[in-house]
């Protein structure tokens, strides 16, 4: 997807679309840490410790019950 920068006052604005947004769980009130390494931006949502905890032990449960069969399908 491409995607160009929009004036906004004296800074320029990237639109994010919805799909996106909501694929990720992003609302305005989203804390985002935006971070380089000198070629490329990352835009990362900031999670609070009980969501991120909440979320490895659902993938960890995902792993246990499917983990044979999800390796099987990515060969």
């Amino acid at each position: 997807m491409n995607k160009t920068l929009i004036k906004h006052g004296n800074s320029l604005a990237l639109v994010i679309d919805k799909p996106i947004l909501e694929m990720l769980q992003i609302t305005a009130d989203t804390p985002l840490e935006l971070s380089t390494n000198g070629d490329a931006i990352l835009i990362r949502p900031i999670r609070d410790k009980r969501r991120q905890r909440k979320l490895e032990a659902a993938l960890e449960s995902i792993n246990q019950k499917f983990g044979d069969d999800l390796e099987r399908l990515a060969q």
